[in-house]
This record gives C-alpha cells, sequence and structure tokens, in this order.
C-alpha cells in the first residue's frame, strides 16, 4: 500500500492563522508523507483578484507547512463553487499519489455532509421537483436548493437549515457531490473550523480572509492584522506591499471591461460563458450607464445573479471566455500541473507524480511556455493559456506601474522551500 498523501484545495488569500490550524488539524488525521495544495491562481473563486500573487501565496503556504503547491487552473479556480470543487479534486487525483482530501466545515460531521450531498449529487425526482418549484418563484439557485434540501430532509437531520447557509459547509458539500460524481477515489476529511465566521468582518487572531482583505483595504498592513496572519505569512504580505505588488483589487480593471462591453456586439457577448436569457442586453445598459466596476456589479445584480456571479462573469467577458470554450475545459479536464512551489518532502513527491500520473509537470517558466504552445490537445492548450493571460492582466492591477510587467508566468520560477523545522 503507498503510503497516504494529503490534498487540500485552497486560495489562502492571504494566508491565516484558522489556515495553519486547518492544516496542523487535518495534518494529524493520518501519517500523511506529505501534503499537496491545489491552489487558485491570481483570481479566485469570488471573481475577485488575489490579494497577492499566486507565487508569494505559494510562499505562505509552504512556510504554513504545505508541501507542493499546484495552480488550480483559471477554468476551474474562478467558478461556482461545483465547478472548483470538482476542478480540485480532478487536478489532485490525477497526480496519482494524493489518497486523502481534506477541507473545513463549520459542522465537522462528516456523515451528516455526505448524507446531503449524496442528495445533491443523485438529485432524486422529488427534490428536481422542489427545486424547480422555488427557481420558479425567482429565488437564486443556492437558496432555491436550501429550501428544496429543506423539504426534502427537514425531518432527518436536526438544525439543517443553519448547516445549509453557513460557508464552509456549503463548500463541504461540494467536495463531497464531487467526490460522489467522480472517479476519484479520495478519501474525505474534514476539520471543524474555528474563530468568526467566513463573513465575519470582525478581526481577531481567527479573523477570516475576508476579514483581513476589508480590514487591509481601510488601513495599511499594521500590527492588527500581524495579530491574525502567522509571522511568515504577515512579512511576506508587508513586503509585497513595500513593493508596490499588492493589495491588489479587481475594481482595477473597470474601465478595460466597460470598454469591451461598450464596444462588442449583442450577439458577441452572448456567446459568453454564463450570459443566457437576454443576460447580455441588461449588461450592456448597465455599462452605458456605470463608471466603474462596482457600479456596474451593482446594476446588473439581482435576485438571480449574486454580485459574486456578476463578478467572475466580468472577468470571462474581459478574457473572451465563451461557452463551448468552457465546455471544452471541462471534457478534457487538467491535463498539465503547474508547479508553484515545494519543500524538500514536496520534490520527492514531484519525483513520484513524474512516475505515476499522465499529468504534464510545468516546473520552470521555460516549460509553462513551452507547453502553452505545443499541448497536443487544442482544449488542454486553451486552458493553460487562459492561466498566463489571467496573469498578465492581473499584473496590470499592481499598484507600483513599473512592476506591471506581462509574461510572468514564462519567468518566474517556482518557489523553493528546505525542510520544515
Amino acid at each position: 500500500m503507498h503510503t497516504p498523501v494529503l490534498g487540500i484545495i485552497a486560495e489562502f488569500n492571504p494566508l491565516h492563522n484558522g489556515h495553519c490550524y486547518f492544516i496542523d488539524q487535518a495534518r494529524k488525521m493520518g501519517d500523511f508523507s506529505a501534503i499537496i495544495c491545489a491552489m487558485s491562481g491570481n483570481f479566485v473563486q469570488r471573481g475577485e483578484a488575489a490579494i497577492c500573487n499566486k507565487w508569494v501565496r505559494a510562499r505562505m503556504a509552504l512556510e504554513a507547512g504545505v508541501d507542493l503547491v499546484v495552480e488550480l487552473p483559471f477554468s476551474s479556480a474562478v467558478r461556482s463553487a461545483f465547478y472548483f470543487a470538482r476542478g480540485g479534486i480532478e487536478l489532485l487525483s490525477r497526480t496519482g499519489v494524493v489518497t486523502h482530501l481534506a477541507f473545513g466545515s463549520e459542522l465537522g460531521r462528516l456523515s451528516t455532509l455526505q448524507t446531503i450531498a449524496r442528495l445533491l449529487a443523485y438529485e432524486p425526482q422529488a427534490y428536481k421537483i422542489q427545486l424547480k418549484d422555488y427557481l420558479a418563484q425567482g429565488l437564486s439557485f443556492p437558496a432555491a436548493r436550501a429550501k428544496a434540501v429543506h423539504t426534502i430532509m427537514g425531518a432527518e437531520i436536526d438544525a439543517l437549515d443553519s448547516i445549509l447557509l453557513q460557508p464552509n459547509n456549503i463548500l463541504a458539500l461540494e467536495y463531497l457531490r464531487a467526490l460522489c460524481l467522480a472517479p476519484a477515489s479520495l478519501l474525505p476529511i474534514t476539520i471543524p473550523r474555528r474563530g468568526p465566521g467566513y463573513n465575519s468582518s470582525e478581526m481577531s487572531s481567527y479573523a477570516s480572509a475576508s476579514a483581513i482583505r476589508q480590514y487591509l483595504r481601510a488601513h495599511p498592513a499594521d500590527g492588527r492584522l500581524a495579530d491574525a496572519m502567522p509571522a511568515s505569512a504577515f512579512n511576506l504580505l508587508r513586503q509585497e506591499i513595500e513593493a508596490g505588488r499588492a493589495p491588489n483589487y479587481v475594481d482595477g480593471l473597470g474601465s478595460a471591461i466597460l470598454s469591451i462591453l461598450r464596444t462588442t456586439p449583442k450577439e458577441r457577448l452572448s456567446r459568453i460563458y454564463e450570459i443566457s436569457e437576454g443576460l447580455e442586453n441588461r449588461i450592456q445598459e448597465a455599462a452605458n450607464l456605470s463608471g466603474s466596476m462596482t457600479e456596474l456589479t451593482r446594476s446588473i445584480k439581482s435576485k438571480r445573479y449574486s454580485s459574486t456571479r456578476i463578478n467572475r462573469l466580468l472577468l470571462y467577458i474581459l478574457l473572451n471566455i465563451e461557452s463551448k470554450q468552457m465546455l471544452g475545459f471541462d471534457q478534457v479536464g487538467p491535463q498539465y500541473l503547474h508547479i508553484l512551489g515545494s519543500s524538500t518532502k514536496g520534490r520527492k513527491i514531484l519525483q513520484e507524480i513524474k512516475n505515476k500520473s499522465s499529468l504534464r509537470l510545468l516546473n520552470r517558466g521555460s516549460e509553462v511556455k513551452a507547453a502553452s504552445q505545443d499541448i497536443d490537445d487544442p482544449r488542454a492548450r486553451g486552458m493553460l493559456q487562459l492561466d498566463v493571460q489571467a496573469t498578465d492582466i492581473y499584473t496590470l492591477l499592481y499598484p507600483c506601474s513599473t512592476a506591471r510587467v506581462g509574461s510572468q508566468d514564462f519567468t518566474t520560477s517556482p518557489i523553493i522551500l528546505g525542510d520544515h523545522s
């Protein structure tokens, strides 16, 4: 039997004390030879820019005890929760070495989460009818789904409503749903969440990533942030801020997105992924009246389209991702492993991946460049090209204009760290 390897899927935006707690607790759940993290690149699931770039966040993860950090492609990282979960699971399982998947949840009880996830994965007829009814009432998909699950299962699971509305539980259910539907045989482990909830803006030693980002937006990187992050991660973030490469906010792309929306024919917009039901009309009307990304999102937002979904959609427009292209990415799944950083242990595991996996390993920038031009399957090649374009656009957000250099995926080497003490 080969030694267990733990997989995690994360954004570390930025890495904080809660993440360290999660990594330490997960490590104690088995005799794992290494921890591999599939991490979002320069844009994250909520359709926002990461606060600092993917190589800095990879270093934060390595210094917190992760052994190998690989990039979760944009085509999974900037998607709804199910595709985010599925993409991460596919990538980790295709390494050929990951045996377990750890994720956080407010509930911390795997069996209850699995019961709900099976309903979501296999969608019995009674559930489908309820879901359709609630959607017809104009509810957003997450709200309609929560109500449908409650109608079917409310009697057998205590406090089901609160379980279904907590953000870590929602993502945990998507991991478990994806595991039900995937050929991957990763064993799930859930770690109870500690500290204030994700949406809490409270600054404390267990503040959430969103609280840290909110705080950073209003204040410089000061001592209160240092309380919420491990020293190494805080110092890395502060160095990036001093170098003019952070903090980065997606609103900086507002003019570029508005330019595209004001000049693109409607029929071309209608081909963009996630645009349907004449949404392109609503978007273009909003673009003519809005002067910023915040205004634009606010004008398009509705009961059905959350601001998170709109933010992702605006990135698809900026990167010109059509529905048929995204379908192609989903069909082929990840074909390459872009290594962002590794420890000594991580480099040993890479050798094992080389022997066991069909994924093409991209270590140096020159390998990323070669692969973006010569991967055989055009869908997989397009997936990598999208990651590269996302980085090229992301660097335009750097506060310091001289740091906004393009082609960084072709010139940046992975972060190499020694052993953990």
